[in-house]
């Protein structure tokens, strides 16, 4: 079963965020998820979402998003993330 990852982040430093995001991919892409969507305006149809980023990512199971999310490579990048913004994440179990 699918699982997906939803990060709202809230960026207050962008130029340390982009350290982030440059090494996002490659470490990203060693395993076996797929970006399904970035968005940055996304468009709010009820209540309040004072995001500067919303990321979705799928796995094909729980295992590969923990493999993937506590690997000391992806570790070591989100210090980044974490000096640069706030961030909720949420692993969320697909249907199915």
């Amino acid at each position: 079963m699918s699982t997906y990852i939803l990060a709202k982040i809230k960026i207050h430093n962008r130029d340390t965020y982009a350290k982030y995001e440059a090494g996002f991919m490659e470490i990203f892409s060693q395993y076996k998820g797929r970006v399904l969507a970035v968005d940055e305006a996304p468009t709010v149809v009820e209540g309040d979402w004072p995001y500067t980023r919303t990321v979705i990512v799928e796995f094909p199971s729980q295992d590969e998003a923990d493999a993937w999310f506590r690997s000391d490579a992806y570790q070591a990048l989100a210090r980044h993330r974490h000096e640069a913004a706030d961030s909720d994440i949420a692993f969320i179990q697909g249907i199915g």
